[in-house]
């Protein structure tokens, strides 16, 4: 199918990018909200935030600088409040002092029951974990409970749009770090991405190091299954080597998850452990350069 443009309306309710921010889509009975934590208060009063729905809290670890995220719902309770009064409790729980930020997702017609927001929660949970940009905070995976099917299709619809919404947000949650192999069926499709590779053999280990990586909109994803040298040179850029101690390499030098690199010397260096060029390292199949392509490009 071919992809259209989304009209998202966003309103900062403080007058500024900082502040809360509230975001709407055409066609779309979902209201989003972005709200810092430190403007929670400010929020008291509004109907819309103490109805049902899901909420996420996003916070960085001091320990790593991992993103982290909770995922959880509210009801509404006999008092009246929902969304808002779990967040407040959130901020007093030394055990969630990490997030710095909230999104919430309900909706202008108050439509979401406890079967709905429990939904909801079960497949954001597992969409966030199945993309794994973010640490997932949740200790016990959300169940879904037992919805029919045409309310299933209606809460996917939801999801759909909810995911376009957080991107616009700024939050890249749902989205996977390379693109999935598009159908043959399909009428049209985004620019495919470049697919890269860098082969050597290693001074130090004795052993053929083979990489594959993509260039994305965001920079360079070393890809699972590339083999890493595992032994560090004196050269190697700090953060690469930090990068290296983080990584999943089970002990046969094989990365057991896509990473992303803003530059592609950085995505090099991860890979054989020290300082080199990537312009020149990451070569197409037919062994153009990285180099050579970008120079391609400026002529």
């Amino acid at each position: 199918m071919v992809t259209r443009g989304k009209n998202i309306n966003l309103f900062l309710m403080d007058g500024t990018t900082k502040g809360r921010i509230k975001c709407t889509l055409a066609n779309w009975t979902g209201v989003a909200y972005k709200i810092p934590r430190t403007e929670l208060d400010k929020c008291k009063g509004r109907d819309d935030l103490c109805q049902s729905g899901v909420y996420f809290l996003f916070g960085t670890s001091d320990q790593d600088d991992d993103n982290m995220v909770y995922i959880g719902q509210a009801g509404v309770r006999k008092s009246g409040e929902g969304l808002l009064c779990r967040l407040i409790e959130h901020r007093r729980n030394p055990d969630k002092d990490y997030w710095t930020e909230a999104v919430i997702f309900t909706t202008s017609n108050n439509s979401f029951g406890p079967t709905e927001i429990s939904y909801l929660e079960n497949r954001f949970c597992g969409l966030a974990t199945d993309t794994d940009r973010y640490v997932v905070k949740n200790g016990n995976e959300p169940t879904s409970g037992n919805i029919t099917e045409e309310k299933e299709s209606e809460l996917e619809e939801f999801i759909d749009y909810a995911k376009i919404v957080m991107g616009a947000l700024g939050y890249k949650l749902f989205e996977p770090l390379t693109d999935k192999p598009k159908s043959t069926a399909s009428i049209e499709s985004p620019k495919e991405e470049l697919l890269l590779f860098l082969k050597r053999k290693s001074r130090k280990s004795n052993l053929v190091i083979e990489a594959s990586c993509k260039q994305t909109s965001e920079g360079f994803v070393v890809l699972k299954g590339s083999s890493i040298e595992t032994i560090d040179s004196k050269s190697i850029p700090p953060g690469v080597k930090k990068r290296r101690q983080k990584a999943k390499i089970d002990k046969n030098g094989i990365l057991q998850e896509d990473i992303l690199f803003r530059s592609p010397s950085y995505a090099a260096g991860f890979v054989i452990g020290g300082h080199v060029n990537g312009l020149t390292e990451w070569k197409t199949k037919d062994g153009v350069s990285l180099k050579d392509i970008e120079n391609s490009k400026n002529n």
